[in-house]
């Protein structure tokens, strides 16, 4: 990915960047709406060459680096908090303290309810809209970390919203989702590079 000189603050400063996806371990959640920061930083991994392994946070973590080839390019730590969702400020709050960052270099993958499917968010800092990963994270680091929002769309009808979440994207979505995916983990790497305003301007569709 081609790198860009910037004076925004994501890509001032030293030391990793913290990457991490939202969703809930195990195979039975696997394929939920809920767990799509898990297929976005699985993407980001494989195009990292490396895999996941145990960390003591409770998280499964990945380091590397990003940016174009024969390039120095950003050090950064994927991880997907071990957790359920509703407690992934634990795990995120020890890798924060573990690898000493400020709240300014994490980045959260999470699903989205009020925005529709595939199209995604990027910002920084604001509230949880109900989220119960987010509300964990929140509560544990302040709100200042940045977001890549992926949009999952609102239950039909009178559906719950945990109903929904907990379910796999359905066939036509599915279809897609790749795509989508591809899309989130390219963000979250221009973010990274680029910082907050360029990656705006490509991916807040």
């Amino acid at each position: 990915m081609t790198t860009n000189a910037s004076t925004d603050d994501a890509v001032s400063g030293t030391g990793p960047w913290l990457v991490v996806g939202l969703g809930n371990p195990g195979p039975g959640y696997a394929g939920n709406r809920h767990n799509v920061g898990f297929l976005v930083t699985d993407l980001l991994a494989a195009r990292l060459g490396g895999k996941f392994t145990s960390h003591r946070s409770r998280a499964r973590v990945l380091e590397g680096r990003i940016g174009m080839p024969g390039s120095s390019g950003r050090r950064v730590v994927l991880a997907q908090p071990m957790s359920y969702m509703n407690l992934s400020g634990g795990p995120v709050t020890a890798l924060r303290d573990y690898y000493k960052l400020p709240v300014e270099r994490i980045v959260v993958i999470h699903d989205e309810l009020d925005i529709d499917f595939g199209v995604l968010r990027l910002k920084k800092g604001g509230g949880d809209n109900g989220h119960n990963g987010l509300k964990s994270l929140t509560k544990s680091l302040g709100a200042d970390y940045y977001r890549v929002r992926f949009g999952v769309g609102r239950p039909p009808g009178r559906m719950p919203v945990a109903d929904y979440v907990l379910k796999d994207f359905p066939g036509p979505e599915r279809k897609e989702l790749d795509y989508f995916v591809d899309r989130a983990a390219d963000a979250v790497e221009s973010l990274i590079l680029d910082g907050l305003e360029r990656a705006q301007s490509t991916y807040n569709s």
